[in-house]
């Protein structure tokens, strides 16, 4: 790729039009040391190596007076009622608690569950969400009665967004459409490399699913719908909050029937052993490499969006996008996180000691944000635009348009020293390096699997053994994945969501927080994040 071949012969990255020069030359950063240091003393080596000529894409603006009632988000929630997809999933779970402990006059919330009848939708619903430890403030709150209002306001409905219809039966399709105020769409297909005929159907078709059931919607006020900041494509600069539509920000080349014949085709001619290999090579590789997305998850989901765009007629749309989404910063407690994220098999295998090189820029961006700031702003653009006004507003629920923003070298150097100080096994933490050519970072990669499997190097001691070369193969198929990512050149435009901020009150910040301004990055990681993903991990690993 073309960004690539920049990188590899060049230490300066270029982000919306200023030069960022490399202190280290390429060369792998060896910049915290292996030890227990003061807060002061590692807040100096942050901010040196990785914030000095960031500057912020966001006009300051006068703070809200403390008077103001601000949106009024506590006043809109009440007595409203929701039909929520993807309700099992990590972002949507830490939603519907918000939801459920902030609004006490909450109405229903009708949950979309993909289950083979209503006794199963039910045991999903107790053993996904009920149980789950994400609700245990809920469950001080109420006390004995904890379940029973569970029960009483999460109502699981059998459907799936990749059916006619959502694949609800008439008489239940009916009845919600006669009670809910909002749809929020969150469900999608997540794989970067999915097989193209699913990620098309759910991510691209859902969406006009969804349109077309809430438009049935007596009542319906606001259709919401989460998307992904990097659903622009293959950007550098400053990608804005602007809807996408073919055309104008997406080409007219793109013919959305076009690409749904194709992939029918393609199931059709690739049935058998290679269906699912086919179909993941036509969307990653063919179809999204081609029209300028990095993998076929974003590509579905910025069709998704046009169709959105096209076909929303006069209904009220907000859409969310967030960049990589990572364990919460506060709510309900901190560090709470679900599934396996982006970071995550990188940082883990570091901490297992099986990977100490990786392929990217160490000085690239890293957009994170943590979950519970991405519901609280999806919920004041809820109490926002939730008015019958109908447009369409976007929200870049991002880190890098600010003063402060992670870089992916400062990542894996808080990452050292959290597992010098607390480690996940027993194994020495090395150094964890950054290569920008990706044939030094195969090689460093072979040479520490080589190491690793002394034993295991066949009899006449030449190369990697079978599990060996998995492991290779593995770390550099998910460096491929994440060059995107690992080289990141753009940053996010926020100023809708900046404005919303302003709009909030003071007791509206305090309840509904989402300025990424306020996140201290080395908290964060260092006794937040790392914490609550050894957690999980250690919890899976005895289970």
């Amino acid at each position: 790729m073309a960004t690539t071949n920049v990188l590899a012969t060049s230490n300066a990255v270029k982000l919306n039009g200023v030069s960022f020069l490399s202190s280290f030359s390429g060369k792998p950063n060896h910049y915290l040391q292996p030890r227990r240091l003061s807060q002061t003393t590692r807040r100096v080596q942050t901010s040196c190596l990785y914030r000095e000529a960031v500057t912020s894409l966001v006009t300051p603006k006068t703070e809200t007076s403390r008077n103001s009632d601000g949106i009024g988000i506590v006043r809109f929630l009440e007595g409203k009622s929701y039909l929520v997809t993807g309700a099992t999933g990590f972002l949507a779970k830490v939603l519907i608690e918000k939801l459920l402990r902030e609004s006490l006059e909450i109405g229903k919330i009708f949950l979309l569950m993909r289950s083979k009848d209503q006794e199963s939708a039910n045991k999903r619903l107790y053993d996904e969400i009920i149980s789950s430890d994400l609700f245990n403030l809920l469950k001080q709150m109420h006390g004995s009665s904890y379940e029973a209002f569970m029960k009483s306001k999460l109502i699981p409905v059998i459907g799936d967004i990749g059916e006619d219809n959502l694949g609800i039966k008439s008489e239940i399709a009916n009845m919600i459409s006669e009670e809910i105020d909002v749809i929020i769409s969150c469900g999608g297909r997540t794989t970067f490399d999915d097989r193209y005929d699913s990620a098309l159907s759910v991510n691209a078709l859902g969406p006009d699913r969804l349109l077309s059931f809430g438009k049935e919607c007596k009542k319906l006020k606001l259709f919401l719908h989460f998307s992904t900041a990097y659903v622009t494509g293959k950007r550098e600069g400053t990608v804005l909050e602007t809807p996408l539509c073919i055309g104008e920000n997406i080409t007219s080349d793109l013919n959305i029937e076009s690409e749904l014949k194709l992939a029918s085709e393609a199931v059709k001619k690739f049935r058998g052993r290679k269906e699912v290999k086919k179909l993941k090579e036509l969307g990653f590789q063919s179809r999204a490499q081609h029209y300028g997305w990095e993998n076929s998850y974003t590509f579905t989901k910025a069709i998704g969006e046009a169709v959105i765009h096209s076909k929303r007629g006069d209904l009220p749309v907000v859409i969310i996008r967030p960049s990589v989404i990572e364990s919460s910063y506060k709510e309900p407690f901190p560090g709470w996180i679900q599934g396996t994220r982006m970071a995550d098999p990188i940082i883990l295998a570091y901490a297992k000691g099986q990977m100490y090189d990786f392929w990217g820029d160490s000085q690239s961006l890293l957009d994170i944000i943590p979950v519970d700031m991405v519901a609280n702003a999806a919920i004041a653009a809820m109490a926002k635009h939730g008015c019958g006004v109908p447009e369409l507003k976007v929200y870049n629920v991002t880190s890098s348009s600010h003063v402060n923003p992670m870089r992916a070298g400062e990542l894996m150097d808080l990452s050292h020293q959290h597992l010098c100080e607390f480690p996940l096994e027993e194994t020495v933490i090395d150094y964890f390096k950054f290569h920008i050519s990706f044939e030094d970072f195969t090689s460093a990669l072979s040479n520490t699997i080589m190491k690793q499997e002394r034993v295991l190097i066949d009899k006449e001691g030449r190369g990697l053994s079978k599990k060996g070369k998995r492991k290779l193969n593995y770390f550099v198929s998910l460096a491929r994945t994440y060059q995107p990512y690992t080289f990141f050149q753009a940053r996010f435009d926020d100023t809708n969501t900046t404005s919303l901020i302003h709009e909030m009150s003071m007791e509206e910040r305090k309840m509904f927080g989402f300025d990424i301004k306020g996140i201290d990055w080395e908290h964060y990681i260092v006794n937040v994040h790392l914490p609550g993903l050894k957690k999980k991990y250690l919890s899976e690993k005895t289970e």
